[in-house]
């Protein structure tokens, strides 16, 4: 089922990186387009804020907010009180597990004496307020609020504000499940809002949602687009693209894994991307077996379908060093590793946003319950940036401090530095505190 990619006999890691990335699949978002499209909204809710939340809201989402965006704090509550207590466990436990993960980020204060009287000191302090954005599409991300609060709760922020869209099945309210989580982590401030209306309020604020410092969260096109608009303004995690994953395999491999782990990724979105890397073309074709048998029974097989005749392929090599190159070149958000000596090859890959390592690693688990944080870079963004984490909450600030004595050893230096800069107030102003000869 998967189109072939035969880069054998070419040794990949020789390639130049714009030309091997040239050959693999990947779904192309036109976020510019998006943004002249959302750039109106933005600007509306900038100048007459809720008032332009609630157009826009009636029209995307064909919900009147006829008391405002703030979900009433008992729908929170009733939405906790009727959750299936098998998901309940589910997501208390999730939590538990990133807590731990995330805690273990946090960043100690660090002095530094560069000199005899002069000191750095490394401070982490938390941004005052965060937007986490939940995205409320094809189905409910109840996992997704878990991932995006968890390290700002635990970075310290003092208020988080998630914005999710409204549903008219769900009586204009976000989804249940999405309700639940909130409640279930102790976050009283939910905004019924979608799409590039609610990434404006977050952004600009309004009367009911103070803007924020942070904004965070995936989402469509038209929220990547609203983001890039209040880039600017408000820090931002990333531009999520469609979802990926990319799978190392050699002929050990359990085709039925891999298989599975495909369709899991491809049932996200029609736009996911799913590469298979192996040296063995007879893996490969049992992959493609257990794909045509498999994929027609998935639940949402159309969109499985679409997604692995797009921008999916199987990528035969030579062996596991060119299978590194071509993950490495593709960068992928997801990288899953089912080869022997899984654990010696995941610790030589340069580019990706997670990786999971041996045949009991699905990503599956990374998106639910493994502990580390599923919001990851896309769109191969993972050449140059990681996943969220406390420190997406953080801000390292430097408390310099410098007595009499250590001024004056350094102020030639100084005097010299200012000099060649031809900044002659800035010698002064350390001049004032320590003359000296300056001939």
């Amino acid at each position: 089922m998967l189109d072939r990619i035969d880069l054998r006999g070419t040794a990949p890691g020789r390639m130049p990186a714009a030309e091997l990335t040239a050959l693999l699949p990947r779904a192309a978002l036109d976020v510019a387009a998006a943004v002249e499209q959302v750039r109106p909204v933005c600007e509306a809710v900038r100048r007459r804020g809720e008032a332009a939340v609630r157009e826009y809201t009636a029209k995307f989402d064909g919900v009147e907010l006829a008391a405002g965006t703030r979900v009433p704090a008992e729908a929170l509550t009733a939405a906790l009180a009727v959750l299936e207590p098998d998901v309940r466990a589910a997501l208390t436990e999730a939590a538990r597990r990133a807590r731990l993960v995330h805690r273990a980020q946090l960043p100690a204060e660090t002095w530094t004496a560069v000199a005899p009287g002069s000191t750095v000191t490394e401070r982490y302090l938390p941004v005052r307020r965060a937007g986490v954005y939940v995205p409320g599409g094809l189905v409910a991300y109840p996992s997704s609020v878990l991932m995006n609060v968890i390290p700002a709760q635990v970075a310290g922020v003092a208020e988080i504000a998630v914005a999710s869209p409204p549903r008219p099945e769900h009586g204009g309210l976000p989804h249940p499940a999405v309700l639940a989580a909130c409640a279930l982590l102790g976050v009283t401030e939910v905004h019924a809002v979608g799409g590039a209306q609610a990434i404006a309020m977050l952004g600009y604020g309004t009367t009911d949602c103070p803007a924020v410092d942070v904004i965070c969260g995936p989402g469509n096109v038209y929220v990547a687009a609203a983001k890039r608009v209040l880039r600017e303004r408000v820090a931002i995690d990333a531009e999520a693209g469609p979802t990926e994953i990319a799978i190392v395999a050699d002929d050990g491999a359990d085709a039925s894994f891999v298989a599975a782990d495909l369709i899991a990724q491809a049932e996200h979105d029609s736009l996911a991307a799913c590469l298979l890397i192996t040296s063995s073309a007879a893996l490969a074709d049992r992959v493609d077996s257990e794909l045509a048998k498999e994929v027609p029974q998935a639940r949402h097989a159309d969109r499985v379908r679409a997604a692995l005749a797009g921008q999916s392929a199987c990528v035969i090599v030579d062996d596991a060093d060119a299978a590194l190159a071509v993950a490495d070149a593709w960068a992928p958000e997801h990288l899953e590793i089912q080869a022997a000596d899984a654990a010696i090859l995941a610790r030589r890959v340069k580019n990706a946003g997670a990786i999971f390592v041996g045949p009991w690693a699905p990503v599956s688990l990374g998106d639910y319950l493994a502990g580390s944080n599923h919001v990851l870079p896309t769109g191969g963004t993972a050449r140059y940036t990681g996943g969220l984490s406390v420190g997406s909450f953080l801000r390292c600030v430097h408390l310099v401090e410098c007595d009499q004595p250590a001024l004056a050893a350094v102020a030639p230096l100084i005097d010299a530095l200012g000099g060649a800069e031809d900044l002659a107030a800035h010698v002064q102003a350390v001049r004032v505190r320590v003359p000296g000869d300056r001939s």
